[in-house]
């Protein structure tokens, strides 16, 4: 990959990212270098995680909604924030987290925390779909390493990753893989395809996967030296070992991808925004004290 330095990158691309303020129920835009910042949404409900589907026009978020209540929801907007509309209403989806979108297919993809889901549907959000169960009912859902949060796909290879990261730092933390279609004859509670890439990680939350390059990053918000950390592993090579990038996080959670421009955007509950090259180096903290920070998109509009 080609590294150039930030102001040649952007005079010669218009970029934009998006990201959320959970504790503030908005969305900011800005251009990555942190300047001509906008409050494009706002007054939404614990919003979590956002795609950006910058052919069409729109970004799509998750609204978790008080977990206690099954009162998730998933909405999409024009990138200034206009046409607001709910695509997946409240009791659908219990409290969905990352989401991501597949432009081949047609398809958004999210996890569903309190929900033990992995679920699909449409961009228009018709024929939800769920792909992976961990769990039903209140009992299971009393145990967080069942708990579905990030996601990423893999459309060449038709597969799909999740995290499921369990109670606040026990060390149970996972990351799995799955096909997308799920084998003949069985259901999302007992596929037999699900591959555990890796466990034990403290606590797993975003995923972002450069599929060019098979490279699979994540955030971890959980206690360090392994968790508050991004981290990333080539996922052809089954004895891998993760690669720690950027330590001394505030509770990471969201992870965005620039592979043409070599640099990665990260978000995290303390309120900041960091930078840095793919290889974890050039790390630079341009925005803070911008509230609790959740998912971030980068998109080139």
């Amino acid at each position: 990959m080609t590294s150039m330095n930030g102001s040649a990158r952007d005079a010669t691309r218009s970029a934009r990212l998006f990201f959320l303020e959970l504790s503030g129920g908005r969305i900011h835009s800005m251009n990555p270098d942190g300047s001509n910042l906008k409050t494009i949404v706002a007054r939404c409900h614990n919003p979590d995680g956002i795609t950006v589907d910058a052919e069409a026009g729109h970004i799509y978020w998750t609204n978790m909604g008080n977990p206690s209540r099954d009162e998730g929801s998933i909405e999409r907007a024009d990138l200034d924030g206009g046409n607001r509309t709910i695509i997946i209403p409240q009791g659908i989806t219990f409290t969905p987290k990352q989401i991501h979108f597949e432009k081949q297919g047609g398809k958004l993809y999210w996890s569903d925390r309190e929900g033990m889901r992995v679920m699909r549907a449409n961009f228009d959000g018709s024929e939800v779909e769920t792909l992976v169960e961990t769990g039903r009912g209140e009992e299971d859902r009393r145990d967080q390493a069942r708990w579905c949060v990030g996601i990423a796909i893999d459309s060449p290879r038709g597969k799909f990753y999740w995290t499921q990261k369990g109670g606040d730092n026990e060390g149970v933390g996972r990351i799995l893989r799955a096909n997308i279609v799920i084998p003949a004859g069985e259901s999302p509670a007992n596929r037999s395809d699900i591959d555990v890439l890796f466990d034990q990680l403290p606590e797993p939350i975003d995923l972002e996967l450069d599929p060019e390059n098979r490279v699979l990053y994540w955030t971890d918000r959980g206690d360090p030296p392994a968790g508050n950390t991004v981290n990333r592993v080539h996922i052809d090579d089954s004895s891998a070992a993760p690669e720690m990038l950027i330590t001394h996080l505030m509770e990471g959670i969201g992870i965005a991808l620039d592979v043409p421009g070599n640099r990665m955007f990260v978000t995290d509950l303390a309120g900041s925004i960091y930078s840095a090259d793919l290889d974890g180096s050039n790390e630079r903290n341009f925005l803070y004290a911008q509230g609790n920070l959740a998912g971030i998109a980068y998109a080139e509009i």
